[in-house]
Protein backbone atom coordinates (compact mmCIF):
# COMPACT_ATOMS: atom_id res chain seq x y z
CA UNK A 1 0.00 0.00 0.00
CA UNK A 2 1.28 3.67 -0.66
CA UNK A 3 -1.75 5.51 -0.27
CA UNK A 4 -0.72 8.88 2.09
CA UNK A 5 -3.40 9.78 4.62
CA UNK A 6 -3.25 13.24 6.66
CA UNK A 7 -4.26 12.60 10.82
CA UNK A 8 -5.13 16.32 11.23
CA UNK A 9 -6.43 17.80 14.57
CA UNK A 10 -6.97 20.71 16.77
CA UNK A 11 -6.49 20.62 20.89
CA UNK A 12 -6.15 22.77 23.59
CA UNK A 13 -4.76 20.51 26.15
CA UNK A 14 -3.38 17.39 24.14
CA UNK A 15 -6.18 14.37 24.59
CA UNK A 16 -7.23 15.11 20.89
CA UNK A 17 -3.72 15.19 19.74
CA UNK A 18 -3.41 11.37 21.54
CA UNK A 19 -6.65 9.99 19.74
CA UNK A 20 -5.05 11.38 16.39
CA UNK A 21 -1.99 9.76 16.92
CA UNK A 22 -3.22 6.55 17.89
CA UNK A 23 -5.88 6.73 14.70
CA UNK A 24 -2.07 7.47 12.48
CA UNK A 25 -0.50 4.69 14.00
CA UNK A 26 -3.36 1.75 13.93
CA UNK A 27 -3.76 3.40 9.92
CA UNK A 28 0.56 2.92 9.52
CA UNK A 29 0.11 -0.51 10.97
CA UNK A 30 -2.39 -1.27 8.39
CA UNK A 31 0.68 0.16 5.84
CA UNK A 32 -0.24 3.37 5.00
CA UNK A 33 1.64 6.61 4.88
CA UNK A 34 0.47 8.44 7.48
CA UNK A 35 1.23 12.12 8.28
CA UNK A 36 -0.19 13.33 11.87
CA UNK A 37 -0.23 17.50 12.26
CA UNK A 38 -2.07 19.87 13.98
CA UNK A 39 -4.55 21.92 11.60
CA UNK A 40 -2.64 25.41 11.94
CA UNK A 41 0.54 23.41 9.97
CA UNK A 42 -1.40 22.08 7.24
CA UNK A 43 -0.76 24.37 4.49
CA UNK A 44 -2.52 22.17 1.69
CA UNK A 45 -4.00 18.66 1.03
CA UNK A 46 -2.55 18.04 -2.56
CA UNK A 47 -0.12 14.96 -1.37
CA UNK A 48 -2.69 13.00 0.80
CA UNK A 49 -5.49 10.58 -0.21
CA UNK A 50 -7.84 10.87 2.61
CA UNK A 51 -7.81 12.48 5.57
CA UNK A 52 -9.21 11.70 8.84
CA UNK A 53 -9.66 14.99 10.95
CA UNK A 54 -10.50 15.64 15.00
CA UNK A 55 -11.45 18.51 16.76
CA UNK A 56 -11.56 18.78 20.93
CA UNK A 57 -15.12 19.89 21.77
CA UNK A 58 -15.96 22.62 24.23
CA UNK A 59 -20.15 23.79 24.87
CA UNK A 60 -21.17 22.06 21.56
CA UNK A 61 -18.40 23.64 19.46
CA UNK A 62 -15.39 22.26 17.78
CA UNK A 63 -11.92 24.58 18.14
CA UNK A 64 -11.87 27.53 15.55
CA UNK A 65 -9.03 26.45 13.86
CA UNK A 66 -10.52 22.86 13.10
CA UNK A 67 -13.82 25.17 11.80
CA UNK A 68 -11.17 27.20 9.74
CA UNK A 69 -9.55 23.93 8.14
CA UNK A 70 -12.91 22.50 6.69
CA UNK A 71 -13.82 26.09 5.71
CA UNK A 72 -10.69 26.76 3.46
CA UNK A 73 -10.54 23.15 2.38
CA UNK A 74 -13.94 22.56 2.14
CA UNK A 75 -13.52 21.97 -2.21
CA UNK A 76 -10.59 19.41 -1.22
CA UNK A 77 -12.04 17.78 1.22
CA UNK A 78 -15.04 17.17 -0.65
CA UNK A 79 -13.10 15.29 -3.47
CA UNK A 80 -11.18 12.28 -1.35
CA UNK A 81 -12.44 9.99 1.78
CA UNK A 82 -13.07 11.84 4.98
CA UNK A 83 -13.96 11.12 8.62
CA UNK A 84 -14.47 13.55 11.40
CA UNK A 85 -13.90 12.61 15.47
CA UNK A 86 -14.52 14.61 18.25
CA UNK A 87 -13.37 14.35 21.69
CA UNK A 88 -15.10 15.71 24.62
CA UNK A 89 -17.78 14.19 26.84
CA UNK A 90 -16.42 12.49 30.11
CA UNK A 91 -17.90 10.69 32.34
CA UNK A 92 -19.27 6.43 31.96
CA UNK A 93 -21.65 5.56 29.29
CA UNK A 94 -22.37 5.96 25.10
CA UNK A 95 -20.38 9.45 24.26
CA UNK A 96 -23.33 10.95 22.14
CA UNK A 97 -25.77 10.01 24.91
CA UNK A 98 -23.60 12.39 27.22
CA UNK A 99 -23.75 15.23 24.93
CA UNK A 100 -27.93 14.45 24.53
CA UNK A 101 -27.48 13.61 20.87
CA UNK A 102 -25.06 15.79 19.75
CA UNK A 103 -22.51 14.79 17.42
CA UNK A 104 -21.09 17.44 15.26
CA UNK A 105 -21.41 21.14 15.81
CA UNK A 106 -24.92 22.14 14.07
CA UNK A 107 -22.48 25.48 13.05
CA UNK A 108 -20.51 23.66 10.76
CA UNK A 109 -23.17 21.11 9.62
CA UNK A 110 -23.79 22.84 5.58
CA UNK A 111 -19.66 22.69 5.26
CA UNK A 112 -19.72 18.93 6.84
CA UNK A 113 -22.87 18.22 4.24
CA UNK A 114 -20.94 19.73 1.45
CA UNK A 115 -17.89 17.35 2.18
CA UNK A 116 -20.26 14.12 2.82
CA UNK A 117 -17.53 12.54 5.51
CA UNK A 118 -17.60 9.25 5.26
CA UNK A 119 -17.67 8.78 9.22
CA UNK A 120 -18.48 11.14 11.95
CA UNK A 121 -17.82 9.80 15.11
CA UNK A 122 -17.57 11.74 18.98
CA UNK A 123 -14.88 10.10 21.08
CA UNK A 124 -15.03 10.07 25.10
CA UNK A 125 -12.45 12.77 26.47
CA UNK A 126 -9.63 13.35 28.76
CA UNK A 127 -10.25 16.69 31.30
CA UNK A 128 -6.76 17.24 33.09
CA UNK A 129 -7.53 19.25 36.19
CA UNK A 130 -3.53 19.99 36.25
CA UNK A 131 -3.80 21.83 32.73
CA UNK A 132 -6.82 23.50 33.03
CA UNK A 133 -7.36 27.51 33.55
CA UNK A 134 -9.04 29.19 36.53
CA UNK A 135 -11.90 29.45 34.43
CA UNK A 136 -12.54 26.19 33.26
CA UNK A 137 -12.09 24.74 36.53
CA UNK A 138 -15.14 26.96 37.52
CA UNK A 139 -17.19 26.48 34.34
CA UNK A 140 -16.58 22.37 34.82
CA UNK A 141 -17.80 22.78 38.22
CA UNK A 142 -21.19 24.22 37.04
CA UNK A 143 -21.88 21.73 34.59
CA UNK A 144 -20.44 19.17 37.02
CA UNK A 145 -18.40 17.42 34.10
CA UNK A 146 -16.67 14.60 35.69
CA UNK A 147 -12.67 15.22 35.50
CA UNK A 148 -10.22 12.52 34.24
CA UNK A 149 -9.68 10.23 31.14
CA UNK A 150 -12.26 8.54 29.85
CA UNK A 151 -11.15 7.68 26.35
CA UNK A 152 -11.77 4.38 25.08
CA UNK A 153 -8.84 3.13 23.38
CA UNK A 154 -10.56 -0.04 21.86
CA UNK A 155 -13.13 2.01 20.30
CA UNK A 156 -10.95 4.77 19.07
CA UNK A 157 -8.69 1.71 17.55
CA UNK A 158 -11.56 -0.28 16.24
CA UNK A 159 -12.77 3.06 14.49
CA UNK A 160 -9.18 3.76 12.73
CA UNK A 161 -9.38 0.02 11.92
CA UNK A 162 -12.54 0.64 9.67
CA UNK A 163 -10.70 3.53 8.41
CA UNK A 164 -8.30 1.24 7.17
CA UNK A 165 -10.32 -1.44 5.62
CA UNK A 166 -12.51 1.23 3.80
CA UNK A 167 -9.42 2.95 2.39
CA UNK A 168 -7.94 -0.72 1.20
CA UNK A 169 -11.10 -0.92 -0.83
CA UNK A 170 -11.75 2.45 -2.08
CA UNK A 171 -7.84 3.95 -2.98
CA UNK A 172 -6.51 2.43 -6.02
CA UNK A 173 -2.95 2.06 -4.58
CA UNK A 174 -4.14 0.22 -1.76
CA UNK A 175 -5.05 -2.93 -3.92
CA UNK A 176 -2.20 -5.72 -4.28
CA UNK A 177 -1.78 -7.07 -8.28
CA UNK A 178 -3.74 -10.08 -7.54
CA UNK A 179 -6.56 -7.51 -6.50
CA UNK A 180 -6.50 -5.67 -9.78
Amino acid sequence: MNSKILVAYATKHGATKEIAEKIGEILRQSGHTVDISPVKQVSDLKSYEAVVLGSGVYIGQWRKEAGAFIKLFKKELAERPVWFFSSGPTGEGDPVKLTKGWSFPKSLLPVADYIQPRGVVVFHGDLDEEKLSTLEKWALKKVKAPLGDFRDWDAIAAWAAKIAEALKNELPGDKTEAET
